[in-house]
């Protein structure tokens, strides 16, 4: 299936400053960057702009919730710093403000094949008020000619970064969101079977439109966590849901057994495609986290195509990776909530107001 929008490929870079929406949103523990998968799924995107002769990029991110106000603790300078270090022929220069002189003068004086970070766009409440203006004073600062949307776990979001700015600048997708994009609506339209869906997760009304979604082209689908500790019913024969627990001292249901998660095991190994959305367990918790680890041991060491998605099953599969490198997998989305939107069938804005092909 071809990608339905334009991305980097099908525009001439060369020359142009480039402002792209990447999704910087990372961990951070005392005022360091814990886990930079987000920042290296933007790589791709931004090497290609240098190797293909963007004259500027500057880039523009989110981190946290400071509400609109300026908190010191959600500055991306520290993965500034971070992107630096895995670009070591190149230094970013970061920018304490989004809009104004001070960045009009940073580009203005930042070398030809530079890069800029900017602040914290959520510093301003104009930002997730998807305001016109701000988007214009974003793009005014910048010079910027071209805009790039590469931040797939923000596109599910009608914001100043996503939207606005994508009606004002030439508006393409970068490679992480035609990744993404591809690969989770291929598993929906084109998928190779037996498909199986793995659903986990606390919320049943955030994984039903999943499961509905998927029940017409699903072989197998199977419920786990807190949806099948309190009694999801099954609604069709190939729902499977889990059947045993294992509980804490106060009888909480916080894992699948051994027995539901070895009948999951067997349909991963049968399975050609596999979705995993929402982890089986209380996974924060090491003695609930079993069930989720042999499953993500099962998924990692299939030869299907494998889909990770969801917050917490994202940061989960991304911690086993540390220990156990040689699993492998399709695609560990960077996106929580845009990947549940766009496989629960949703439309996602910022995606939508880029450019067809």
């Amino acid at each position: 299936m071809e990608f339905r929008k334009r991305t980097i490929r099908d525009v001439d870079v060369t020359g142009k400053i480039v402002l792209v929406r990447v999704d910087y949103n990372v961990p951070m523990k005392d005022g360091k960057v814990v886990e930079d998968m987000r920042i290296r799924a933007s790589l791709p995107t931004i090497n290609y702009l240098l190797d293909n002769g963007a004259r500027k990029i500057v880039l523009i991110s989110h981190l946290g919730r400071p509400d609109g106000e300026v908190k010191p603790e959600f500055s991306l300078e520290a993965a500034a710093g971070q992107l630096s270090a895995l670009l070591p022929e190149k230094f970013v220069t970061f920018i304490n403000e989004t809009t104004g002189t001070k960045v009009k003068n940073a580009v203005n004086i930042l070398p030809d094949g530079g890069i800029i970070m900017l602040e914290n766009l959520r510093f301003s409440p104009a930002e997730e008020e998807n305001s016109e203006d701000f988007a214009r004073e974003i793009v005014e600062a910048t010079g910027a000619e071209l805009f790039v949307q590469d931040g797939f776990a923000v596109i599910h979001r009608a914001h100043a970064s996503t939207d606005a700015i994508a009606r004002i600048l030439p508006a393409v997708a970068g490679f992480l969101v035609e990744k993404e994009v591809s690969s989770l609506e291929g598993a929906i339209t084109d998928p190779e079977h037996p498909l199986l869906v793995i659903i986990g997760g606390a919320k049943v009304e955030d994984k039903a439109p999943m499961i509905e979604k998927f029940l017409p082209i699903a072989d197998k689908i199977a419920v786990g966590g807190k949806i099948a500790a309190d009694g999801y019913n099954a609604t069709d024969d190939r729902i499977y849901v889990a059947e045993d627990f294992a509980e804490d001292e106060n009888g909480a249901k916080l894992d699948i057994g051994d027995k539901s998660t070895d009948k999951i095991i067997e349909m991963i190994n049968e399975a050609k495609t596999i979705v995993w959305n929402g982890t089986l367990g209380m996974v924060e918790d090491e003695r609930f986290a079993k069930s989720s680890l042999l499953i993500a041991e099962a998924i990692g060491r299939s030869d299907a195509m494998t889909i990770v998605g969801g917050g917490d099953t994202t940061g989960f599969v991304e911690s086993v990776l540390k220990d156990e490198p040689g699993l492998t997998f399709s695609l560990v989305s960077t996106g929580g909530g845009a990947s549940l939107e766009l496989l629960s069938g949703k439309e996602l804005p910022g995606f939508e107001v880029l450019r067809n092909r």
